[in-house]
C-alpha cells in the first residue's frame, strides 16, 4: 500500500555511514529540567538542613529588615556550580541582594540526575527571615 508522509515536515538527511549500521553518538543533554521532575534532585552536600545551617551562619539580616520570606531561584549545573541565581519575591531592606551573596560562596552541590546521568536543574525554595532582635 502507499503511505503519504508530511509533505510539510522537515527534510531529515543521514551522511552516509552513519545509518543503523553506522556509530552511535551519544548527546549530551543540555536541557534545564524541574527539581520536581527529576530522578534524583540536586541536594547541598549535607542535605537541607546543613543548607539552612549555611545560610544561617553566613546571612547578614539587615537590621532594618522586617523578616519574612525571600523566595530565590537557581539552577544547580552539571558540575555541582550554582548559576542563574534570581530573587522571586523579596521583602526589601537588602534581603534579596544578601541571598544572592550568599549563594554565590555556596560550595558545589551534588547535581540532578536523570537517566543516570547528571543534568541541569532549575531549584526553588524560601529563605526565612527573621527579625533582628532590639536589645
Amino acid at each position: 500500500e502507499n503511505i503519504k508522509g508530511d509533505p510539510n515536515a522537515d527534510l531529515v538527511l543521514t551522511p552516509p555511514g552513519d545509518g543503523p549500521k553506522g556509530p552511535a553518538v551519544v548527546e549530551e543533554d543540555e536541557g534545564l529540567y524541574n527539581s520536581a521532575g527529576v530522578e534524583v534532585k540536586p541536594e547541598f552536600p549535607g542535605g537541607m538542613a546543613k543548607f539552612y545551617k549555611f545560610i544561617e551562619n553566613n546571612y547578614n539580616v539587615p537590621s532594618d529588615s522586617p523578616g519574612g520570606k525571600v523566595f530565590i531561584q537557581f539552577v544547580v549545573e552539571k558540575d555541582g556550580s550554582l548559576t542563574d541565581i534570581k530573587v522571586l519575591r523579596d521583602i526589601g531592606y537588602g534581603t534579596g541582594k544578601e541571598a544572592e551573596r550568599v549563594l554565590r560562596k555556596s560550595p558545589k552541590w551534588t547535581p540532578a540526575e536523570q537517566n543516570g546521568k547528571k543534568v541541569r536543574c532549575s531549584y526553588q525554595l524560601p529563605i526565612t527571615l527573621q527579625a533582628p532582635q532590639e536589645d
